[in-house]
């Protein structure tokens, strides 16, 4: 497929395919924008068994980074990677380092970080090869860095407190049912904030193992990952994958709040109507996930200026995304356009592309 005819091509301003014969590493960065700053967003390490999927998922995730960071008032575009694993998940040393060389072709136009089925010592090998990578490990107790997922999950938690207040009415969490798909290093976080406030959860993971087990540690419930979506709850909170709000999945819901970390939640932009529809409070994925960006970011640009970040200064930051929330829900409101198309509207404007 040419690249322009892809639909999930957004005039992006750069697509680098890259083949390395000698470590096997076949991989995609997107650049969707640089208009605030250099595209910056992780690297996904995945199995694609068709590789054009490997394409749009690095043009649908780069565009979500360039709304993210505009939302989170971060001086960064957007841009994504995604290294294409074999069905044995094969990584090497050598592919690292082709793909930190890769990077640093790049002449600091795109910054890498972790994201799915990537380390931070995976960052580390990289950042051998390359200056422009972040998500390293910290350098002190109050120093910011490291494994982004802390960060993204506390984000997670605020927007969604935000939320169970804005739709239900509630100041606390105690008692409120909230459904979690994906109990990995962000969803897994999420579900013990969430326990040590008293909620009431219901966890389910392609991991079935992993969801029980976090289930029989925090007391909540585990099923499986293919009822998941369907067990009536006040809170949905999708954070595994992406694309899981299509016809399918919206018919499937019962809840009155979808508020979770994975990218990219909706099949198409069509499917935010479809959830006001049905009376489906919305909390768009890339506002309320930009706690992870946010510490990677800082870091990267303290780093820029020979200084080290602040882990309050981090904090901070991800305090605001509630206020951002409400925001986007009052003109929501006043606009009767849905929470994703203010959402939209808003980083475009904020990105050049009103």
């Amino acid at each position: 497929m040419l690249m322009w005819n892809n639909p999930a091509f957004d005039d992006h301003e750069k697509v680098t395919l890259i083949h390395d014969v000698r470590s096997g590493l076949a991989a995609v960065i997107a650049l969707h924008s640089t208009h605030l700053g250099p595209g910056a967003g992780g690297t996904r390490f995945w199995h694609y068994p068709d590789r054009d999927d490997a394409v749009t998922d690095a043009l649908r995730l780069s565009q979500g980074m360039s709304y993210k960071n505009a939302m989170a008032d971060l001086p960064m575009g957007g841009g994504k990677a995604v290294i294409i694993a074999d069905a044995q998940a094969t990584k090497t040393p050598e592919m690292l380092a082709a793909f930190g060389k890769a990077v640093e072709a790049l002449g600091g136009q795109y910054v890498t970080a972790e994201d799915v089925g990537m380390s931070e010592q995976d960052m580390v090998r990289i950042a051998a090869h390359t200056t422009h990578v972040t998500g390293l490990p910290v350098q002190g107790e109050h120093s910011a860095g490291g494994d982004p997922s802390p960060f993204t999950a506390m984000g997670i938690y605020l927007g969604l407190a935000a939320a169970v207040q804005h739709r239900l009415g509630r100041e606390d969490l105690a008692g409120v049912h909230v459904v979690i798909q994906g109990t990995g290093s962000v969803g897994g976080r999420l579900a013990r904030l969430l326990a040590r406030d008293g909620a009431r959860l219901t966890l389910g993971d392609v991991d079935a193992k992993r969801a029980q087990a976090l289930a029989a540690e925090l007391g909540a419930e585990a099923v499986s990952a293919d009822r998941i979506m369907s067990v009536p709850c006040d809170v949905f909170s999708p954070n595994a994958l992406g694309a899981i709000l299509d016809d399918h999945g919206i018919e499937q819901l019962r809840t009155q709040i979808v508020a979770g970390g994975a990218n990219n939640q909706l099949a198409r932009p069509e499917h935010g109507r479809i959830l006001e529809e049905n009376g489906v409070l919305y909390t768009p994925d890339y506002v309320l996930n930009a706690g992870g960006i946010i510490s990677v970011a800082i870091e990267y640009l303290a780093r820029q200026d020979g200084r080290i970040a602040e882990r309050e200064e981090v904090v901070g930051r991800i305090e605001q995304i509630p206020n951002r929330l409400r925001e986007i829900w009052s003109e929501s409101e006043s606009t009767g356009r849905t929470p994703s198309a203010v959402a939209d509207a808003m980083a475009r404007a904020r990105l050049g592309r009103a």
